[in-house]
């Protein structure tokens, strides 16, 4: 029945809404409504046809028809096309119809409420049709709205208090139980036909138990809604109760654990091209990793269980994530599931080996228990070695600021027990800041146990420094810089807040280290002596507060690799001890789960935060993916420990170095791995096995590490046994050394000492920090407070000073050629050219690597003379000796050949080994051929070398060089 009263007072309006909504919802509670009249004049056939693809794509969703209607429909197939074919199949169909929308010829759209019983069942789905009946031929998208669908969570803002037009009540709350979707995946369509009758599949999830009124309402465009509320239907819906699945997780050793489960049905029923859908945060966050979850599954994740995005941890028996697919249950804990067949992935950390297996879940009972026994293939803690993850967030990114700012303690413990983290930091930071900072204790949480050991502390961001470097501030006794009582009090930049943490017992360090260290000009060398652009919030101050011994740690593990251990291996090539430390930065950088990046530090007596803080300031500890590792490492027999690392040589001599490696990979790369490996250094996740995969092999690469250059490798089988590792390496200079499995592990360094001299080990690391100083001054500076300006201007300057010396004392590797020479030519005389004086290189000695090709450039003013060319992407080098150059100030010139086959690189690199240090220029030998290409003013010596790489985009020329007196 539908009625049609033209209301102006807003009083009658309300009170006739209040009797409609009676009128409409009361028959529809416990009985279906009458069957429809159907709709004359319907053509068969194409009804038919719309018939069948219903079949089919409910047969997908797991069906809403009964098999014996089913059945008939595909029987009605063969019939005659009548007036009385039309008239069954919507009979059957009309069965199963929530609504019926009728639009008018002007495209008005009403709607009545139809037969189908409002049955919906608890945290699980169930799917209606909707009449259509399309009077004005519209092949517009149908949408719904419905105020019970709307979010349940405010995503976090940012902002360090919730905004007021964040809020969700808990009167909001709870009204708002549903998701709803429209399937217009293949065969359904997604805009209507235009045909006077079709049916839509609508499915509906539902979050709550009992009865539950919604308010539901269809249109085809903006203004599109009949007048007096007849296109907004009230249905009260009776929400069955789902089976109770009681989950009962054993370890190996048959103890009680937390583990973290994925459970779908791999029914895709959310389309991310529904705009509806596309545009919703909370229903997408959950399924949008660029790679698929790392130690569950490679399919794409559909079907998931409960919904993420009816998932609220305030209010939820159990506090789960909306923007994770997993949810985390230990022993006896539960998970409600309607009746059927679920896939069940089943995990605890990258220790653990994942276990997928189908579950039916019966329909004749209340409870039903799941039984599970998770099996590891490496125990870090019974080798004494226990994890920890230094910066994860309870509040702001992917959490939320209402109904409750960010989440409780309690449930950030859940995700480090169900990842089997045994320390993790929960920072609280800008977002939520005022609230989050409530659970700050200045100590271990009571809800921590002996193997798991929770500890809130800060993290500075969204402050004033935070320009300068994110600062991760652990074991704080307090949490208020002093004289500050707002975020916006705090220092602009960063070396007195480290200080400030220091001073009071902290261990200090910066957070996601590459954020700002991109080099000004693309390289994946580690290391490179490109400056940084220093134009982020990563370990950008790191070049000047490392000197004035400030910084205890750099965080390594959720940033691109290059950029975190470039800066790091620079600062220790001049003797400064900084350690790196694991993180993830969860659930901001990353939010699959806490813990993908994290340190391993061997503690003893059990599990200590204070002692694991030792370790991390000491830097006795190692950063892993979780699946390589690299313990006990030792050299001359001395380990990494909180003693200072070190060991003494009265002379040089030959290091001893020994390590335990173990590592897991799948036998055969799936395609997720093949996706993580291809994805390279700027890839997501940045540090992954997969990536340090040899070939297609099972093997992985570990590195001996030497002053920030591997001078050796072993390969060992990934297939999770422990291997013992051995390098012998002579130094002549005071070093230090470290293990790698590049993009899984890295060992903090032993420094072996050589008569009682500090490390120096590089005049091209000194002179880098230099520039990075310079680099990270002109940066910061425009953002530091007028105020703190002076101060921050003698900090950068005793820096500098600091550098300066070092470069001074420093080991000169600025003419020593990186590869091995393994053949010298003598670069053909050049023409002197008309302007210039073409000096040194005209007839001086060069030398290349493997693999240069000669040719003759018939065609070039230089007609009759060499050059050379070599591929691109790799490692290879051409060196110009400047033997016989006065000293002096010179411009520079490289002469560009050619391109005929239009395959040469637009990024050919040249470095420049001059009297003040290495400088780095690049070339586009794509354009403006046959001419001068300048490279800068140097000032060189007899002694420098100017050497092109081929790691480049393309094929890489070397021909004249020219040089030109500044003077």
């Amino acid at each position: 029945m539908a009625v049609a009263i033209d209301l102006e007072d807003s009083r009658v309006r309300r009170l006739f809404a209040f009797f409609l909504t009676i009128f409409i919802s009361v028959p529809m509670g416990a009985s279906a409504a009458p069957a429809l009249p159907p709709i004359d004049g319907i053509p068969p056939q194409p009804l038919m046809a719309q018939a069948l693809r219903i079949v089919d794509a409910l047969s997908f969703l797991g069906s809403t028809l009964s098999d014996a209607d089913a059945a008939r429909i595909r029987e009605l197939e063969d019939a005659a096309h009548t007036p009385e074919l039309a008239h069954e199949l919507q009979e059957i169909l009309d069965r199963y119809c929530l609504a019926v929308v009728n639009i008018n010829p002007e495209s008005r759209v009403k709607l009545d409420p139809g037969p189908a019983d409002p049955n919906l069942i608890q945290d699980g789905w169930k799917v209606f049709l909707i009449k259509v009946h399309n009077e004005a031929a519209t092949r517009a998208a149908m949408r719904w709205e419905s105020p019970n669908a709307e979010p349940s969570l405010h995503v976090s803002s940012g902002a360090p208090e919730p905004k007021p037009e964040s809020l969700i009540t808990p009167g909001q709350l709870g009204n708002r139980f549903l998701t709803m979707a429209f399937h217009e995946k293949r065969p359904m369509t997604r805009e209507l036909t235009g045909f006077p009758l079709e049916y839509k599949i609508l499915q509906i999830y539902a979050s709550a138990a009992g009865p539950r009124e919604a308010q539901i309402s269809f249109n085809v465009g903006s203004g599109t809604e009949d007048l007096g509320y007849r296109n907004a239907l009230p249905v009260l819906f009776d929400c069955k109760p789902s089976v109770k699945v009681v989950l009962d997780v054993r370890d190996e050793d048959d103890a009680p654990v937390m583990a973290g489960f994925v459970i779908r049905d791999n029914v895709d029923r959310l389309d991310p091209e529904d705009p509806k859908i596309a545009k919703d945060y909370r229903l997408n966050k959950a399924l949008s990793a660029p790679w698929q979850r790392q130690g569950l599954d490679t399919r794409p994740l559909v079907g998931v269980y409960p919904l993420p995005a009816r998932r609220v941890a305030a209010t939820d028996p159990y506090p789960d994530f909306f923007f994770q697919p997993q949810i985390y249950r230990k022993t006896g804990e539960h998970v409600m599931l309607p009746p059927g067949d679920y896939e069940f992935t089943v995990t605890r950390g990258p220790e653990y080996l994942s276990e997928t297996r189908t579950v039916n879940i019966p329909d004749d009972g209340d409870t039903y228990t799941v039984n599970f026994k998770l099996k590891r293939w490496i125990h870090m803690k019974e080798k004494g070695w226990f994890s920890a993850d230094h910066h994860v967030h309870a509040g702001g990114c992917s959490h939320y600021e209402s109904p409750e700012a960010g989440v409780k303690p309690a449930a950030m413990m859940r995700q480090a027990e169900g990842e089997d983290l045994n320390v993790a930091c929960v920072l609280t930071w800008g977002p939520c800041w005022y609230h989050q900072k409530t659970f700050f204790e200045g100590k271990v949480s009571d809800l921590s146990s002996k193997e798991y050991q929770m500890r809130y502390d800060v993290e500075v961001s969204g402050f004033p420094s935070s320009h300068a470097g994110h600062l991760c501030l652990l074991r704080l006794s307090e949490d208020d810089y002093p004289g500050t009582t707002k975020i916006e009090e705090w220092p602009s930049w960063t070396l007195p807040v480290l200080q400030w943490g220091k001073d009071q017992g902290g261990v200090v360090g910066y957070s996601h280290s590459g954020w700002g260290l991109e080099p000004m000009a693309p390289t994946d060398e580690l290391p490179n002596y490109v400056t940084p652009k220093f134009d982020g919030i990563g370990a950008n101050e790191y070049i000047v507060t490392a000197v004035h011994d400030a910084v205890d740690f750099i965080s390594a593990g959720d940033t691109p690799l290059t950029m975190e251990l470039n800066i790091w291996y620079h600062i220790l090539n001049c003797g400064f001890r900084t350690a790196i430390s694991g993180e993830t930065d969860y659930p901001c950088i990353f939010d699959d789960r806490v813990g993908m990046a994290r340190s391993y530090a061997k503690v003893e007596g059990g599990l200590s935060f204070d002692a694991f803080m030792d370790h991390i300031k000491a830097g006795a500890n190692y950063v892993s993916d979780g699946r390589s590792h690299l313990y006990n490492f030792s050299v001359n027999g001395a380990a990494l420990t909180t003693n200072g690392n070190e060991i003494q040589l009265a002379q040089p001599g030959t290091l001893s170095i020994t390590a335990e490696a173990a590592a897991y990979l799948p036998e055969q790369q799936d395609e997720a791995g093949a996706r993580i490996a291809a994805s390279g250094v700027i890839g997501r996740p940045y540090w992954h096995i997969e990536k340090a995969r040899v070939g297609v092999s099972r093997k992985v690469p570990v590195e001996l590490v030497v002053n920030g250059y591997a001078v050796d490798k072993v390969e060992i089988e990934a297939d999770g046994s422990p291997q013992p590792i051995a390098f012998q390496h002579t130094i002549d200079k005071s070093s230090w050394v470290a293990l790698r499995i590049l993009y899984s592990a890295h060992t903090n360094p032993v420094y072996a000492i050589v008569a009682d001299q500090p490390v120096r080990a590089s005049k091209r690391s000194a002179q880098w920090c230099i520039d990075a100083v310079d680099q990270c001054f002109t940066m910061k500076e425009p953002a530091i407070r007028k105020e703190e300006k002076k101060a921050a201007l003698e900090a950068y300057d005793r820096a500098r000073q600091a550098y300066q010396l070092i470069l001074d004392e420093a080991y000169d590797d600025r003419v020593a050629a990186p590869g091995v020479v393994t053949s010298v030519q003598l670069l053909p005389p050049r023409p002197q050219p008309e302007k210039g004086e073409l000096v040194g290189v005209q007839s001086g000695n060069v030398t290349h690597t493997q693999g240069w090709l000669f040719s003759y450039a018939n065609n070039s003013s230089f007609e009759g003379y060499g050059y050379w060319t070599l591929k691109g992407a790799g490692s290879e080098t051409f060196t110009w000796d400047c033997q016989g150059v006065t000293p002096g100030i010179y411009e520079v010139h490289a002469w560009v050949q050619n391109d005929p086959r239009k395959d040469h690189a637009t990024n050919a690199h040249y470095h420049v080994l001059s009297a003040d240090g290495a400088f780095d220029a690049f070339v586009d030998q794509t354009k403006d051929y046959q001419t001068w290409h300048r490279l800068g003013q140097f000032r060189l010596s007899p002694h420098s070398k100017i050497i092109l790489d081929n790691n480049a985009d393309g094929n890489v020329v070397a021909d004249a060089l020219l040089l030109i007196p500044a003077n």
